[in-house]
């Protein structure tokens, strides 16, 4: 199996060999019976430890995304917590993007920062800020791309021999982009992370996490502290996530077109100061999305010209557009940062505008998403 399509749907997904179910079943238990003291069975001892659905899974993951571990997680921010209790101590550094996810800044300042491991926050879209702000007791290298909300490129390769040089980690959040548009460790990434609630699980049904890595070093160490802290997905969640994978890729691309025919519409309209989208030839990042992309993604933010009322009120005058947090669900939602995904990082430099709103395009007719948008705007 070469190509993602094939991956995405066979990778991990043996037929049932007792039955041959064509879907593998949902190992609904806590505990396995033991041949003997030890003797177990496939490795499995306790479902903290392992389950044959989340191993069905993270075989999925590593797949899709080219790495040879995946471990998955009960959330993004669990996943992201494992590595970084696994990576840093008291004192280590960590560099991070000036608009990463706003519970990524919160948990790195506030849960690590309070155990003694500090940050800086860069533009990872420029190397010489990057290079800057290395310390000798940097670790990690943090990258977004694109980001979230403001939808910034940053040149995984470059970074990457930027931090190798160094002796850093180089962590890409893969999220928006997902493993079907971008994979970041074919880039040289060490480590992939996800919140597997949004595109790879795709139906706004579960909340989940991952870590794809080629390290198997690394790899023990993070099952060690996965196991130890038991942040591990339910059996039920990791079937949901293994089954919306399946569809990712006619989802992206769907995603994508019905993105990128908003975005062009936009261009222009009076009440749009920027249209912060990388399948424009207008953004900064176009060239290297481009490059480094298979496509340009679901995800959309606006500036508006009326500044933050006119945001407030656009965020609540759409209708196919649901007010909701989260993203990558075949239904659109529009968010308003500032006050929901974002708030956490208020007084940060990586605060938001508050004259941004963000779009997680659906997949919905794109005349019908277009109509929504025109009539919100006219609104104001």
């Amino acid at each position: 199996m070469t190509s993602f399509e094939t991956i995405a749907i066979h990778a991990g997904q043996d037929a049932d060999p007792t039955t041959g179910a064509v879907i593998p079943p949902i190992h609904v238990t806590s505990t396995y019976v033991q041949d003997g003291i030890g003797g177990l069975r496939g490795g499995y001892e306790y479902s903290r430890g392992g389950n044959p659905t989340r191993t069905a899974l993270e075989t999925q993951l590593a797949g899709i995304e080219g790495g040879a571990f995946g471990l998955s997680f009960a959330s993004g921010l669990a996943a992201e917590d494992a590595l970084l209790r696994t990576v840093l101590g008291p004192g280590d550094h960590v560099i991070i993007g000036n608009d990463v996810y706003g519970g990524t800044h919160r948990l790195i300042r506030r849960i690590h920062g309070g155990k003694g491991v500090e940050h800086s926050t860069v533009d990872t879209s420029d190397l010489d800020a990057v290079a800057a702000a290395i310390r000798p007791e940097t670790k990690i290298l943090w990258v977004e791309t694109p980001s979230n909300p403001l939808m910034k490129l940053s040149d995984i390769a470059a970074l990457v021999e930027l931090g190798h040089s160094r002796g850093l980690l180089v962590v890409v959040d893969n999220t928006f982009a997902s493993p079907a548009l971008q994979r970041p460790l074919e880039f040289g990434a060490d480590v992939v992370v996800h919140s597997t609630t949004k595109y790879l699980g795709g139906h706004s049904d579960v909340v989940g996490g991952a870590l794809v890595l080629n390290d198997p070093e690394l790899e023990e160490q993070v099952r060690f502290t996965q196991f130890a802290a038991g942040a591990v997905s339910s059996p039920f969640d990791a079937f949901l996530t293994s089954r919306g994978i399946k569809t990712l890729a006619v989802r992206m691309e769907r995603h994508s077109s019905n993105a990128q025919a908003i975005a062009e519409h936009l261009v222009g309209h009076a009440a749009v100061a920027r249209v912060l989208y990388p399948g424009l030839p207008t953004h900064p990042g176009h060239e290297l999305a481009a490059r480094q992309m298979s496509g340009f993604g679901g995800m959309i933010s606006l500036d508006l010209a009326g500044g933050e009322a006119a945001a407030r009120k656009f965020a609540e005058s759409t209708e196919l557009f649901s007010l909701a947090e989260s993203l990558g669900g075949v239904e659109s939602l529009v968010n308003y940062p500032s006050e929901m995904t974002h708030a956490s990082v208020k007084g940060t430099p990586a605060e938001v505008s508050p004259s941004i709103v963000r779009l997680s395009v659906g997949l919905e007719a794109a005349a019908d998403l277009i109509a929504d948008i025109d009539g919100a705007l006219a609104s104001l």
